[in-house]
């Protein structure tokens, strides 16, 4: 006997109301990896990316809320090792991708973007991520002054939520993109922030991205790194601007003019000359207004 027709529409409601991960295996390298399970069936990646993308387009026509979490395959190798499941299984796969979802992995909201734009989306969260975590990790372990007792990572954000809020305060109206880049001895750390900030009232930014923004600078305030800050402003009918600041003293201070065209037309690799941006204004960077720190270390 069938199930009845009511009862029937009663899952698909039902069904609208559980959320769905699906894991998602990003480039060919890590795609190779899954290969040797023989219950992956997958050959070749362009396909296996094309029947990814039905199968969210499916997902969103059942009215299925969808993320998409970066699947790692020596993540899944280890995640099976530590639980005792067998790694050649569909089901331990299932379980993997919940877990990422369950924990706080990096996830993407489907929301009807093509899977060539889905996947750096996704890459993009994942590196985000790891460098925030990284960076808290940092702040986490360089503990108490010695002298003081000050906590020296708490100090240090402090420190860079203010700097920053002194920064988008005196940009001025305009579309603001904000880079921070911190040299540590185990990573390049890279943070950027998007903002709007209107005429008058408050300027309209993600949080998640101010708190990675935040933390990112704060690494570089405690490690007294030699990183820097760069602001592009974009406005209608008007050529963008570039300011910079470098990371000195616990503090951001300006770049000259030149220093700033030296920056941005200057391949780092080589060291060889580039040509200026078309549409494009180098300015110094301007004074934040804010106090030399007593940071401790």
């Amino acid at each position: 006997m069938g199930t009845p027709r009511g009862a029937r529409s009663e899952l698909r409601t039902l069904r609208r109301e559980v959320p769905c991960t699906v894991g998602l295996l990003a480039d060919e390298q890590d795609f190779a990896a899954m290969r040797r399970y023989r219950t992956f069936t997958f050959d070749d990646h362009s396909r296996y990316l094309r029947q990814i993308d039905g199968l969210l387009r499916t997902l969103a026509t059942e009215g299925a809320h969808t993320s998409v979490a970066l699947f790692d395959p020596e993540e899944f190798a280890e995640y099976c090792a530590e639980t005792g499941h067998a790694p050649d299984t569909v089901a331990s796969r299932g379980r993997f991708t919940a877990r990422i979802a369950a924990t706080g992995g990096a996830l993407v909201p489907y929301t009807g973007q093509p899977v060539e734009q889905l996947v750096p989306q996704l890459v993009n969260t994942a590196v985000r991520k790891a460098t925030w975590e990284y960076a808290t990790m940092v702040l986490a372990d360089l503990g108490e002054c010695a002298d003081c007792g000050v906590d020296i990572g708490r100090a240090s954000f402090d420190r860079a939520s203010r700097l920053l809020t002194h920064l988008i305060e005196r940009a001025g109206p305009g579309t603001h993109h904000l880079v921070c880049s911190i040299p540590t001895p185990d990573e390049q750390l890279l943070a950027a922030l998007h903002l709007q900030r209107p005429d008058t009232g408050p300027a309209r930014l993600d949080a998640s991205e101010s708190a990675e923004f935040v933390t990112v600078l704060a690494a570089g305030i405690a490690l007294d790194s030699p990183g820097g800050v760069v602001l592009r402003t974009t406005e209608p009918d008007a050529p963008d601007r570039l300011h910079g600041w470098r990371l000195r003293g616990g503090t951001l201070a300006p770049l000259s003019e030149g220093q700033v065209f030296s920056a941005y037309c200057t391949d780092a690799d080589t060291g060889e000359p580039l040509s200026p941006e078309p549409g494009v204004e180098y300015r110094a960077g301007f004074d934040l207004g804010i106090e030399d720190p007593d940071i401790h270390r």
